[in-house]
């Protein structure tokens, strides 16, 4: 199987006629063979807009970290598109590389969760997918704040540093989250995730100079049945060590995105966790 590739514009129209728009990068298993498609610095091995392999598959949202970009994740994505997942990669309006200007406002812990309901939403009705996607089968994958994202649309409770509590809507589509590298301060108060039951793997990395330990504690801790999350953490693995491997011309001590602890390989970590995520949703979701 190869991954085909679409993409999308998902389109926002608030309460007060506002229109905001975002895009969403669609991966998704096809036979037509994939030949390296570029994205800005990346070559990724695609098929753009080739038709779906037959067959219906679940659906998975990825949330990208705080000023990043729905590119990032380039290893995991492909991966499950090849092995039967429709994944769509959202960026998320206003706390991206390009636009950060929501940057640590209440606007932007609300905006986020809506952002991955509507992508379920869009994807689902879209006339490529709606044949194909097991739009009641769905999992999050959230970096950084976008665990923060997952846990929220996964009926998570969160407040604001200024003790706001969040006006987010849950979604009961949404059967599986994996959490990378968890930012998770907004659960501080007790009982905010008491409300969250469903499967969660939680990589953390053991030099992460952006969460430490606490933030995954709060997970196991606060959610309703604490046997239902898988926690590893990776050794000598840093915050941004869940980011996919950059180009090579890329790879400076200049560009942080890029580094890691010294000693940490992420050439070879990005071999392995992509099957590891594979291998976790295969046993959590309808996968036929």
């Amino acid at each position: 199987m190869y991954t085909g590739c679409r993409q999308l514009q998902i389109r926002d129209i608030r309460d007060d006629a506002q229109e905001i728009s975002f895009p969403a990068l669609v991966m998704y298993p096809t036979e037509v063979p994939a030949i390296p498609t570029s994205f800005g610095p990346y070559s990724i091995d695609l098929s753009m807009d080739a038709p779906i392999a037959s067959g219906r598959f679940p659906l998975v949202i990825v949330s990208h970290g705080n000023g990043g970009s729905h590119l990032l994740y380039r290893t995991i994505c492909t991966h499950l598109a090849q092995h039967g997942y429709i994944v769509a990669m959202l960026e998320h309006y206003g706390n991206n590389r390009n636009n950060n200007s929501l940057e640590n406002t209440y606007e932007n812990l609300v905006n986020r969760p809506r952002h991955v309901r509507m992508t379920i939403d869009e994807v689902s009705t879209y006339s490529v997918f709606n044949a194909s996607v097991k739009a009641d089968n769905v999992a999050v994958i959230g970096h950084s704040i976008g665990a923060y994202t997952a846990l929220a649309v996964a009926g998570g409770e969160p407040w604001s540093k200024d003790r706001r509590k969040v006006e987010v809507v849950a979604d009961t589509r949404v059967k599986a989250l994996v959490l990378l590298a968890p930012a998770t301060p907004w659960y501080l108060m007790h009982g905010s995730l008491s409300t969250v039951n469903i499967p969660i793997l939680m990589l953390t990395g053991e030099h992460d100079q952006y969460t430490p330990p606490w933030h995954a504690d709060l997970v196991s801790d606060g959610v309703a049945d604490r046997a239902l999350v898988t926690r590893r953490e990776i050794k000598n693995a840093g915050h941004l060590s869940f980011l996919s491997p950059f180009p090579a011309h890329m790879n400076s001590p200049t560009f942080h995105s890029s580094t890691d602890p010294e000693g940490f390989d992420r050439e070879a970590f990005h071999q392995t966790l992509p099957g590891e995520v594979l291998a976790y949703l295969d046993r959590h979701l309808k996968v036929d």
